[in-house]
């Protein structure tokens, strides 16, 4: 059954949350390789759904899943090799959320039924918080509060559109299951305005928990304060879950015959995201930080591609996949730059080229690779995304877009070398470089590689049926 993609994850974070903490680690590690194995099985076709009702195979949830499953994997790693290093506190409860978060963003992947879709998308909020509140610090118990609290919110809006999805049938007087495929199906008979105006709700509710500006001000504290394989996961996962849920709402306004309205909304607030965290990125003085906010310019780069639609659509898929591979991979070198340094000041971190080789050769290509250079695989994305902004006629948009990427670029680039290559004097390394927190990300930037220069034929196709359903489109 296709439900153990979720099931075994939250099973096993239960039980880890009364195990030792040697056990616990064990479990961690192998839970991980179980669920990226029982994934290819799910993604070759192998299990199926018993309650078909409420979970399915799409062919985006697939994608996002793989990609949850295959990153997870390499962040448990490091998690376990830091959490030795750092001593953590509430070891067993880190463990245990954790795995809890792995199965409720595998959950929000396979859910087919608005309102398990919304009931998992919720779950991920309670069962990561711990996880940045996890070093019960003053800024992190403030961090933990706004994501809490400013997520529900934007949850409980996208529950208001989903009952105006349901008006939009009551109105058409159409009876059919509240699944996507259901939906999807008789898209052109529900009634255009409430559709319209739930879509509205949709996207201000499930783009909070994707970190759109201006609903954004939750990620930059959380993903700061989270320690920094929680990091890895909130940036390279979560929001990906939370932009599955804007995506099949899109696609249904697209089968509606409302694309325009639903595309016009993204590429809006797609470049407000992209400008604002242009703007915050500029002379930051906390590195993690600078990272959070390049989340939120990558999640702003994904919803402008899918509104653009066409080859732009395409890119954003790609987008998707390879910022998860280099936004994590940064999270992760960030985490062993704080250990060895004590700070996530940019002021009290210098000479990482010296002191941490390893880490500032990882750390250096993530940059390059976020910055969208090759050869990593957002050089492709990007790229595709402007074609398709200059294709559909969006010239001033794509202006916006382009310039954006620089002023990102520019302020992420005066921040890196000046850890990389300026100051560090007198510093003391206070943690070296171990083995498990160096190979993980070296693997996840890796694999963007890999991906920019050969794309598996199984990834390529279910890219296409996935955007195929709303004509996007790999021709220039």
């Amino acid at each position: 059954m296709i439900e153990f993609i979720f099931l075994l994850p939250m099973m096993t974070g239960i039980i880890a949350l009364f195990l030792p903490v040697n056990l616990g680690r064990g479990v961690l590690v192998v839970t991980a390789l179980l669920h990226l194995q029982v994934c290819v099985m799910g993604w070759m076709g192998k299990l199926e759904p018993i309650f078909g009702a409420f979970f399915g195979r799409s062919p985006e949830g697939m994608l996002v899943l793989l990609v949850t499953s295959f990153i997870f994997l390499f962040i448990a790693m490091y998690a376990v090799s830091y959490m030795a290093e750092t001593s953590m506190q509430s070891e067993p409860i880190f463990i245990g959320c954790m795995l809890l978060f792995l199965g409720t963003m595998s959950m929000v992947a396979l859910a087919d039924h608005l309102i398990v879709l919304w009931i998992a998308i919720e779950a991920t909020t309670l069962v990561s918080a711990p996880l940045i509140f996890i070093n019960r610090s003053k800024r992190a118990l403030e961090a933990t509060w706004k994501y809490v609290l400013i997520c529900s919110v934007g949850i409980a809006l996208a529950l208001l559109g989903c009952f105006f999805v349901t008006l939009s049938m009551d109105v058409a007087a159409i009876n059919v299951p509240l699944t996507f495929t259901s939906l999807n199906a008789v898209a052109e008979r529900l009634d255009p305005f409430w559709l319209s105006f739930g879509f509205i709700f949709i996207i201000i509710g499930y783009g909070t928990k994707m970190g759109l500006a201006p609903m954004h001000t939750w990620l930059p504290d959380a993903h700061s304060e989270a320690p920094s394989p929680a990091s890895a996961l909130l940036s390279g996962a979560l929001l990906n879950c939370a932009f599955l849920g804007v995506y099949k709402f899109h696609t249904l306004m697209h089968l509606a015959g409302l694309g325009s309205f639903s595309s016009n909304l993204l590429i809006g607030f797609g470049l407000v995201s992209m400008v604002v965290a242009g703007i915050f990125i500029l002379r930051q003085p906390d590195y993690k930080r600078m990272l959070a906010y390049s989340s939120i310019e990558n999640m702003g780069i994904i919803a402008f591609g899918v509104g653009i639609g066409g080859i732009a659509l395409y890119g954003a898929l790609l987008h998707l996949i390879h910022h998860s591979l280099l936004k994590s991979s940064l999270f992760l070198s960030s985490g062993n730059i704080l250990l060895g340094f004590g700070s996530k000041l940019v002021a009290l971190v210098g000479g990482l080229t010296r002191f941490l080789p390893k880490t500032a050769v990882s750390f250096l290509a993530g940059f390059v690779g976020i910055s969208g250079l090759p050869p990593f695989g957002l050089f492709i994305s990007e790229l595709c995304i402007i074609f398709g902004a200059f294709q559909a006629g969006h010239y001033l948009a794509a202006i916006v877009f382009i310039a954006s990427l620089v002023l990102i670029v520019a302020g992420m680039a005066q921040i890196v070398t000046d850890m990389s290559f300026g100051g560090g004097d007198q510093v003391e390394i206070l943690v070296g470089e171990g083995f498990f927190r160096v190979m993980p990300p070296y693997v996840l930037l890796a694999a963007s590689i890999i991906l920019c220069v050969w794309l598996p034929d199984e990834i390529y196709q279910t890219i296409i049926n996935t955007i195929s359903v709303i004509g996007g489109t790999i021709h220039g």
